[in-house]
C-alpha cells in the first residue's frame, strides 16, 4: 500500500497581458505566475478507489465526478496503459472561481501523484498531454515555480530565480467566472488587444526591481472582471492602502486580489488589519515563489 499527501499550492499571475483572440476563439496571453507556499491537500492511497472532499471550501469544490482531480487521473490512464491508481481524499482550502488555480493546482497535485506511483517524469509527453487536455492552466501548475506562461497557457518559459516575495492574498467570496470575464472584453476572433508588450523578467532580479518592472505590468482582465464584481475595487482600494504595500493588483479573472510588500512583517501586520476591518474576506498572508 502506498499513502502520500501532495499540496497544491494557489497560482498567482503577478501579471497578466492580453495579446489577442485567435481564429479558434482562444485568449492567447502573456502572465508571470507565481505560486504560494500553502494550499489545498491532496491525499492519495493505492489500497483503496474513489473520492471524497473536505475542509473549509469543500462545497465549492464541485460534484465529485466532475472534480478536476478525477479529470487528471482519467486524462492520464487514457494515455498510460496499466496506470496505477488509487483514492484521492482532497482537503479544500482555496476558494473556488477565485483566479487562484486552486482547481487546477489540484490537478496537477493529482497528476504528480500518479507520476510518482507509475514512475513517470513530470516532463513526461503523456503527462503534459493529460494536463493540457484539463484545463489552460494546469500545465503551469504540474511544476509549481515561477515562469512565464504564454500563449492559451501550453508555452512554458523556463524556471526563474525570483527573491522572496511578501504578498497578501484577498478573496471578498464572491466567484468570478473566467468565460464571463473573457466575454466582457468583447475581443473579436482574430483581433489583437493592441496594448504594449510585457516587460522583461530576468533571473536574479533583486525585490525592489522586481516591484518596479511589474509596476509597468497590469492585468488586462481586471477592468471586465471589477465591473462584473464590483467589490474587487474595494479589495484592491484596501490591499493598496495597507502600510508598506508596494503594489496592489488582481490575480487571473478574479476576485482574489495580492498585495505585495518588502517584509513578511509587513505583509503579516497588514493581513491582520485587514481580517479584523473585513472578517468576512478570505485572507492569506504568503511567500510567493
Amino acid at each position: 500500500m502506498t499513502k502520500r499527501i501532495e499540496r497544491a499550492p494557489a497560482k498567482v499571475n503577478l501579471s497578466l497581458h492580453i495579446l489577442g483572440r485567435r481564429e479558434d476563439g482562444y485568449h492567447t496571453l502573456e502572465s508571470l505566475v507565481c505560486f504560494t507556499g500553502s494550499g489545498d491537500l491532496l491525499t492519495f492511497n493505492t489500497a483503496a478507489d474513489g473520492f471524497a472532499v473536505s475542509g473549509p471550501c469543500a462545497r465549492d469544490a464541485g460534484p465529485d465526478t466532475d472534480n478536476l482531480v478525477v479529470r487528471a487521473a482519467r486524462e492520464l490512464q487514457a494515455r498510460v496503459a496499466g496506470l496505477r491508481s488509487g483514492a484521492f481524499h482532497l482537503h479544500k482550502s482555496l476558494p473556488a472561481a477565485a483566479g487562484i488555480g486552486g482547481g487546477s493546482s489540484d490537478a496537477a497535485a493529482a497528476l504528480r501523484l500518479l507520476a510518482r506511483e507509475n514512475a513517470l517524469a513530470l516532463d513526461d509527453p503523456r503527462l503534459l498531454g493529460a494536463a493540457a487536455a484539463i484545463g489552460s492552466d494546469v500545465p503551469v501548475c504540474v511544476n509549481a515555480r515561477a515562469r512565464m506562461m504564454c500563449g492559451t497557457g501550453e508555452v512554458l518559459g523556463p524556471l526563474l530565480a525570483l527573491p522572496p516575495l511578501y504578498a497578501v492574498l484577498v478573496n471578498p467570496g464572491v466567484a468570478v467566472e473566467t468565460r464571463d470575464v473573457f466575454a466582457r472584453l468583447n475581443l473579436a476572433k482574430g483581433e489583437d488587444y493592441g496594448m504594449s508588450a510585457h516587460p522583461k523578467i530576468e533571473c536574479g532580479m533583486s525585490a525592489p526591481d522586481l516591484f518596479a518592472v511589474l509596476r509597468r505590468a497590469r492585468n488586462d482582465m481586471e477592468d471586465a472582471a471589477c465591473v462584473i464584481a464590483p467589490v474587487i475595487v474595494d479589495v484592491l482600494a484596501v490591499l493598496g492602502a495597507a502600510r508598506g504595500c508596494r503594489l496592489a493588483r488582481m490575480s487571473g479573472s478574479g476576485a482574489t486580489c495580492f498585495g505585495m510588500f518588502e517584509t513578511r512583517i509587513a505583509a503579516s501586520r497588514a493581513a491582520r488589519a485587514i481580517r479584523r476591518s473585513r472578517p468576512q474576506w478570505w485572507v492569506k498572508p504568503c511567500i510567493l515563489r
